[in-house]
């Protein structure tokens, strides 16, 4: 009997264990998922798809945004803006405004003229646009929608750059509130039939070349909490998730003071939880920031880009930055203190445990799998490292057709993902050796992250919200 019951109680055991498994695999709180690190566990994630093939459902997303689905109790959770009248419309690539500003240069146009014309065909001014901004629910199994929620309406608080979106920030759940952030306007929260709970409005502040926001609030505890570099004043605040009371808010003073000061940022800012400490891990303009859960500060490390975009993450023990284009990855242990700059000729030291000097990349933030860093440029270079040493296993181009990229690179079943800004997917085989298995295609505009919800892969592109489940 005693060995029956042990049995039972073990199977009882094994049930729960998979059914908590289970559980956290069908949600996805945040930008790039639970561990800021966009990797899948169920077998039967699909790797062929195209508009037609392994789509379970679609949504047509009536207005433009670049922000990330986040999916929670069933339900997938996306935020969108429409506007009334025209609005300009994206282009693929990065180069296109500095070519353009070359172009206008050698005509002998320079100073309020050249930045008129740059304005008129490539940046958005509050002036010219009314929006509509929406937080969608919709069914994770059907894609029905639920229920909308017009959440503001009127000017913007800046502009955009065409290839930005006035709500790239994506929204962040507890499983109980869906809790929205547009930078230099407001936060919001709604419960999940979407009654607001409160709102917070937030003061202004102008982005560099008024070229848009991104970057995405992150929770912790009972804090909301968000990072905003921009032109003039940046700061990281905590606010109270509850009730939408700022609890602290510590003001920054990173990047260039020579003209053009760039001092603005995109990168969302990681929770890192280690049997030390809990952090909040930021990169900004030039410099990496930590700071404790009351906005105090703990470690910086200088030797980051001038315009951050790329988000940190924990891997086996290691946080892992990326520095931005031209800059390094850098690798480091918990527990540092103060300033933790690598000095000149260096790769390494107490809190580093390696650096690539050029490892890093400008939009994509890298994914960590299997014991490997991969990260991959606007160009579409694709880098393997080992995590625990740094060593490069290969640097390669993905494919000659495979040219701009926004989106992050996810993993799952032995497989790299990297999807263009064209709507090509190639997948890559994992491991030492670079292996490119098949594209996927699906024809449409993207820069977001997707999500990997169960056996379901959502991902965005301009016009529709695609669930991938293999048929």
């Amino acid at each position: 009997m005693k060995k029956i019951y042990f049995y039972v109680a073990l199977a009882g055991v094994l049930l729960f264990t998979a059914a908590s498994v289970h559980a956290q695999d069908m949600v996805w709180p945040q930008f790039r998922g639970p561990q800021s690190n966009p990797v899948g566990t169920h077998a039967k994630l699909a790797d062929r798809w195209s508009k037609t093939e392994n789509v379970e459902w679609s949504f047509e997303d009536p207005g433009r945004g670049w922000s990330s689905p986040i999916v929670t109790g069933g339900k997938v959770y996306v935020t969108t803006v429409t506007t009334d009248g025209k609005s300009k419309k994206p282009q693929v690539g990065t180069e296109y405004s500095n070519e353009y500003v070359a172009e206008l240069q050698k005509q002998g146009i320079t100073g309020a003229e050249l930045m008129k014309r740059l304005n008129d065909r490539d940046i958005e001014l509050p002036s010219e646009v009314s929006l509509h901004y929406f937080l969608y629910c919709l069914d994770l199994k059907s894609g029905k929608v639920e229920w909308q929620k017009e959440f503001f309406t009127g000017k913007p608080p800046g502009g955009r750059h065409r290839k930005n979106s006035f709500i790239s920030e994506t929204p962040v759940t507890d499983g109980k509130f869906i809790y929205v952030y547009v930078a230099n306007l407001g936060l919001w929260a709604f419960d999940l039939k979407g009654k607001q709970a409160w709102t917070t409005q937030l003061e202004t502040n102008p982005i560099y070349l008024e070229l848009g926001t991104g970057s995405s609030p992150a929770l912790v505890d009972n804090q909301l909490i968000v990072l905003c570099d921009n032109q003039k004043q940046q700061y990281i605040a905590g606010f109270d998730k509850k009730t939408g009371k700022q609890l602290w808010r510590t003001e920054r003073d990173l990047g260039g003071r020579q003209p053009p000061v760039q001092r603005s940022g995109w990168s969302t800012p990681f929770i890192w939880r280690h049997a030390q400490r809990t952090e909040i891990v930021t990169v900004g303009p030039a410099t990496a920031v930590s700071y404790d859960l009351n906005g105090k500060e703990l470690w910086r490390l200088s030797g980051m880009a001038a315009t951050p975009i790329p988000t940190p993450f924990a891997y086996e023990g290691l946080l892992f930055i990326n520095g931005g284009r031209g800059r390094p990855l850098f690798a480091l242990r918990p527990g540092a203190t103060g300033d933790i700059t690598l000095k000149e000729g260096q790769t390494s030291n107490e809190y580093i445990a390696w650096s690539q000097p050029r490892g890093g990349t400008y939009l994509p933030s890298s994914v960590a799998y299997e014991g490997a860093i991969y990260t991959l440029t606007e160009t579409g270079i694709l880098n393997r490292f080992d995590a625990k040493t740094g060593a490069q296993s290969y640097k390669t181009r993905i494919d000659p057709t495979a040219t701009n990229f926004t989106t992050s690179p996810w993993a799952y079943n032995g497989k790299l993902f990297c999807l263009s800004e064209e709507g090509q997917t190639f997948v890559v085989k994992t491991g030492e050796q670079f292996q490119l298995l098949h594209v996927n295609e699906l024809d449409d505009f993207a820069q977001a992250s997707p999500a990997l919800v169960g056996e379901r892969l959502l991902i965005r592109t301009e016009h529709r919200l695609y669930s991938i489940r293999r048929s």
